[in-house]
């Protein structure tokens, strides 16, 4: 995998409690396994928006299709 250099400051106490918690990683896996964390944090909070969606429109409501009641009534029916 392709690498860049990273120079930044970071907050002390921080950087201090993360190479506690995960000795065996060198500062560059540390930040590696930071981003990768905020990402999926950051993809996790995306899906639970898009979810959000259904609760502006009810399954019960009818929409362009009709409505999901009538659906598994008449699939059940079958």
């Amino acid at each position: 995998m392709p690498r860049i250099w990273v120079s930044t400051t970071v907050d002390e106490t921080l950087i201090t409690a993360a190479r506690r918690s995960r000795s065996e990683l060198n500062d560059a896996a540390l930040l590696d396994e930071a981003l990768a964390s905020l990402l999926r944090t950051q993809r996790s909070a995306e899906i639970d928006a898009s979810y959000s969606a259904y609760d502006d429109q009810p399954l019960a409501g009818p929409d362009a299709w009709g409505d999901l009641d009538s659906f598994h009534d008449s699939v059940g029916a079958g």
